[in-house]
């Protein structure tokens, strides 16, 4: 599958049928795994990694595009698996060109989206390109600003499924590097293609934690993706086992916590899990997760306009955060179809900010990318619906 090029547009895809659908994907198996199963094809050892690197360093979009391979090999595992099991539903570009996302559909007629932002430099950070990913068709925890939660949840993405998304942008960002590069705006040496990964698309990551973390050691694989752990953001509303288990996992990647409220009764009314995990009892479980990582933790702070960004809430989640080392990012709202709230301006985004830094807490007004191509999380899929019927 070649998406489309990095221009402002939309497409859409019609429904053929691919004979490899019903195969099962070579994504799912992991790098021994992968390794065992060409072992008792009959193949070496070196096969399995020329393979491997095939896959995810050179991103091949088929097994005849392998050429480091064998004819009949290829031949044999084009029998045997498909690649990836995404099929493009829609495609679009923000008419500032820093945003792409894409709506795929998957075997089972599921829909999931996957973000592109692309980022220059700005003195202090090099360009970099951000895959935000999806761990799950839907999400259980129902937050009412949140387009995935008003649409329920159907279940996890396989691991395969979860990395083939960054694969697909990985290729994206190859092409634009390419552009570029014939235009004489990079080198060689300076094709980058995608150089962080966010688990912020829809669903709640730490909910599919088996495949999540499979997934994550798969892109950081130094003869695949590669990408960084310290490049790689986990985001999750808050479940509070799962953070924990996290700590054990003696990972360099970055913690992300959808908070929204600064107490029990403002964030219970826009996020139900609040009910089973209490403010008070995850930022107890942050503080753990601190010590023991010796990270910084990222707090997600979505403005919505007189719900939660008055003053008096800023000082509120100034002090409830005091002590912990920790950045928030704060987040004027992109407001939904079905979603009761409005967007919090500029101006009061500052202010809010401005109470959290009586208390010494650092944060970042981050105005939203892609709202003209409903860029925020589950609002394509409830496009593509209106659009598709599908």
């Amino acid at each position: 599958m070649t998406p489309p090029p990095s221009t402002s547009h939309e497409s859409t895809a019609v429904d053929a049928t691919d004979a490899t659908a019903a195969l099962p994907s070579i994504l799912d198996l992991s790098r021994d795994k992968l390794t065992a199963t060409m072992l008792e094809l009959g193949e070496k050892k070196f096969r399995a990694d020329q393979l491997w690197r095939s896959i995810y360093h050179e991103t091949a979009p088929s097994f005849d595009d392998m050429s480091t391979l064998s004819k009949p090999f290829r031949k044999s595992l084009g029998e045997k698996y498909s690649i990836s099991s995404l099929e493009q539903a829609m495609f679009l570009t923000s008419a500032d060109g820093t945003t792409s996302k894409a709506l795929y559909k998957l075997h089972d007629g599921e829909l999931i989206e996957t973000v592109l932002m692309r980022y220059e430099s700005d003195g202090h950070r090099r360009n970099r390109k951000t895959a935000c990913i999806s761990t799950q068709a839907g999400c259980a925890l129902g937050c009412t600003f949140c387009a995935t939660g008003q649409q329920g949840f159907r279940r996890n993405l396989t691991v395969g499924e979860i990395v083939a998304q960054v694969i697909e942008m990985q290729r994206i960002a190859h092409r634009e590097d390419e552009v570029q590069m014939s235009e004489g705006k990079r080198t060689k040496g300076e094709l980058q293609g995608v150089t962080n990964v966010v688990f912020m698309g829809m669903g709640e990551p730490l909910a599919n934690y088996r495949n999540m973390m499979a997934a994550i050691k798969v892109l950081n694989d130094g003869q695949g993706l590669n990408i960084g752990a310290r490049h790689i953001t986990v985001s999750t509303v808050g479940l509070i086992p799962q953070i924990l288990q996290l700590a054990d996992e003696e990972l360099q990647i970055n913690l992300a916590i959808s908070l929204h409220a600064p107490d029990n009764a403002t964030r219970s009314q826009t996020m139900p899990i609040n009910q089973r995990y209490p403010v008070e009892e995850l930022i107890r479980a942050c503080h753990k997760y601190a010590d023991k990582t010796k990270r910084r933790i990222f707090f997600e702070y979505v403005l919505l306009k007189e719900q939660n960004d008055s003053i008096e809430q800023a000082q509120k989640l100034g002090r409830l955060l005091n002590g912990l080392h920790c950045h928030v990012n704060l987040i004027p709202v992109n407001p939904t179809k079905e979603g009761p709230f409005e967007r919090t301006d500029l101006s009061a985004a500052k202010l809010f900010q401005g109470g959290l830094k009586q208390y010494g807490i650092p944060s970042t007004v981050r105005m939203e990318k892609g709202i003209d191509i409903n860029a925020g999380c589950g609002q394509l899929r409830e496009r593509a619906i209106d659009i598709l019927g599908a």
